[in-house]
């Protein structure tokens, strides 16, 4: 047997009537840049996940730059967040030249720990970003908290949890401003690059919509310095087809999950997930010994894994210049080296999971 990791060829036969259809409407009013699909889609966004603004763009790198843009970070902020995330999380913040600033994550979420979050925060501190890593929010109550204590906004990096919930509201619709990607692997993925930024606040909303845009306010007048970062109307088309049948796949994920979580349970670490939320499971991931012995062992049965992810931040040669060394953040590192992510898609079959779980 030799089993799909994302299954994505098997998802385009599934919504390919509808899909090529959608596409080749685009290709033929030849409306490539910000054509009507794009606006359909923030509208069906903003229902899906309940916030007032969804404002779509180029990628969900991009995304986390508009968020950061339009809270006005400058170089020397500092910004606290996870060491154990995608670089994106803390390559943005550097791009602008703010500095990130680490904090170890919880052992069971493998999110941030809110525990350690106020001992980072300093005179320069303007953000917290937390990431609701592999698809599952981070603990928003407490993050919120000591964000409202401090005065301190909160960009949310859900890059891998759209769809996902915490106490019953979305996690696009938490903290001040909430991103996502839609990568084509990610829970929701285009055929391409896309991401989102989602708001409450009006004013942040209109100057996303303008810094994704140059900056402009009327035609070729810019009231900021900005970014082209439009998603393209091809990547909404496919994007517009696909967001109906989400729910339905997001629940099956969820069984999927569930169906490893029942087997695996008593010999892994399996993915532990806080009361009040649910996860959009972009990855199924767990802890294992000897891990790339078990890789080669199921490479070799037709099972492909990944690891996310296999070096922390801190560690990372672009970011020696922080300053951080080895043991800095212990949990961070274990988790790298223990982590192990297994085939997760809606498609899997029973047959396939059995296999997996046998192997």
């Amino acid at each position: 047997m030799k089993i799909d990791f994302a299954n994505l060829q098997k998802q385009h036969q599934l919504y390919k009537d509808e899909i090529e259809s959608t596409v080749t409407d685009v290709m033929r009013q030849c409306n490539f840049i910000m054509g009507e699909p794009v606006q359909t889609l923030e509208r069906s966004l903003e229902k899906f996940t309940g916030t007032k603004h969804a404002i779509t763009c180029s990628s969900g790198t991009d995304a986390l730059l508009l968020g950061m843009m339009a809270l006005d970070i400058q170089p020397d902020d500092e910004i606290i967040t996870t060491p154990f995330t995608f670089i994106a999380t803390a390559e943005t913040i550097a791009f602008l030249k703010a500095k990130p600033v680490f904090v170890d994550i919880d052992e069971k979420t493998y999110n941030i720990d809110p525990s350690k979050i106020e001992a980072k925060i300093t005179d320069k501190t303007k953000a917290i970003m937390p990431v609701s890593l592999y698809g599952q929010p981070a603990d928003m109550d407490s993050i919120q908290k000591i964000a409202d204590k401090h005065n301190l906004k909160v960009i949310i990096d859900g890059a891998q949890s759209f769809g996902s919930t915490y106490k019953n509201k979305t996690d696009s619709n938490l903290g001040d401003i909430s991103t996502t990607s839609f990568f084509p692997a990610k829970p929701l993925g285009c055929y391409g690059d896309g991401g989102a930024v989602f708001t409450n606040n009006i004013e942040l909303a209109e100057k996303m919509k303008s810094l994704r845009l140059h900056g402009q306010s009327k035609r070729y007048q810019h009231q900021y310095i900005g970014m082209g970062g439009r998603l393209d109307t091809i990547q909404a088309a496919v994007l517009n087809v696909k967001l109906k049948y989400y729910a339905q796949d997001l629940k099956k994920r969820q069984e999927v999950a569930e169906k490893y979580n029942q087997s695996l349970k008593e010999k892994y670490q399996i993915p532990f997930i806080q009361e009040e939320t649910t996860s959009a499971y972009a990855q199924y991931s767990i802890r294992v010994q000897n891990r790339d012995v078990l890789q080669a062992r199921l490479k070799d049965k037709g099972i492909p894994t990944a690891v996310h992810y296999p070096m922390p931040l801190h560690l990372q040669e672009c970011f020696q210049y922080l300053g951080y060394k080895e043991g800095d953040f212990p949990i961070s590192e274990v988790v790298s080296d223990e982590i192990m992510s297994l085939p997760m898609n809606p498609y899997i079959t029973n047959d396939e999971i059995e296999y997996i779980i046998k192997k």
